[in-house]
């Protein structure tokens, strides 16, 4: 395990030569800080891990019954009942967007909550607090790969076959995981001075997946609701899997274009305010 250097204050030495300066000395602290302490963040995600299947009978089982149970029930209320028209079978639609969906959904449930949980950590030691949110984001990887055989059975059953589009598939899935990242720094950090986040993420996070185009096509919204869930990162990046994965195409170049660089803008800016607050989250906690 990477060593951990005990502190009780930290200040961090940046120059002072202006705010290029100091954001490119940010950058390089905080790339080389993940470097140093890459094994710390390996034993996090195992630790998680186990704690999160701890004393389960299903454990990763867990990972394929949520998206499976939810693709059935809005199977029958959007393919039966509502028929709503897909290009591809609505189960194979339903479930890849809920599989996504419920990566980004989990990083960032038990993201929002890992500062507080872990504060003997924060408050004894010094070593990059961004650790704690990765590994969420990371363990959430791993349930997505779990979920992701599913798929490949559906995909086996309905008769679709992968395409070279295939090879496309892990740029979309790291834009997920920037995007994903830098959310989970803002929450992390915001619930550590407002303890009143966790639960207000809890509303948001619902009405944010109806506000995705996770288990509808976004061409059944019309109008300025239609431009709103365009700007809204996770539909084109849900679009994206169902494209390289279902459809056999590469994802719309515009909409995704701009949610990759949405994502990883999001995630710079995250992580700047995130390193520049974390010396104070031994206070704050």
């Amino acid at each position: 395990m990477a060593q951990i250097v005990e502190t009780s204050a930290f200040t961090p030495d940046l120059p002072r030569t202006g705010f290029f300066a100091a954001l490119r000395d940010d950058v390089a602290e905080m790339l080389g800080e993940q470097v140093q302490y890459r094994e710390l963040l390996l034993q996090m995600c195992v630790r998680d891990l186990r704690v999160r299947y701890k004393q389960s009978v299903m454990g990763f089982g867990w990972a394929i019954f949520m998206p499976l149970i939810n693709t059935i029930v809005f199977s029958l209320v959007f393919a039966r009942v509502a028929k709503i028209q897909t290009s591809i079978p609505y189960p194979l639609f339903a479930y890849c967007g809920l599989a996504a969906w419920n990566f980004f959904a989990s990083s960032l449930r038990f993201s929002v909550i890992s500062l507080t949980t872990n504060s003997q950590l924060v408050t004894k030691v010094y070593f990059p607090r961004e650790i704690f949110p990765f590994a969420s984001v990371l363990v959430s990887l791993v349930d997505f790969a779990v979920s992701s055989v599913v798929l490949l059975g559906m995909m086996a059953y309905y008769r679709v076959p992968l395409t070279s589009a295939v090879w496309f598939l892990p740029i979309v899935v790291i834009v997920q995981i920037a995007f994903t990242s830098g959310m989970s720094l803002l929450l992390a950090a915001g619930n550590l001075y407002y303890r009143d986040v966790k639960y207000l993420f809890e509303v948001i996070i619902v009405v944010w997946m109806f506000a995705t185009s996770v288990i509808y096509p976004i061409n059944l919204i019309d109008g300025r609701l239609h431009l709103l869930m365009r700007l809204n990162p996770m539909t084109p990046i849900i679009d994206a899997y169902r494209s390289v994965l279902l459809r056999g195409e590469l994802p719309s170049a515009p909409s995704f274009a701009a949610a990759t660089v949405m994502s990883f803008v999001v995630l710079a800016v995250a992580w700047t305010v995130f390193h520049r607050a974390e010396f104070t989250f031994a206070e704050t906690i």
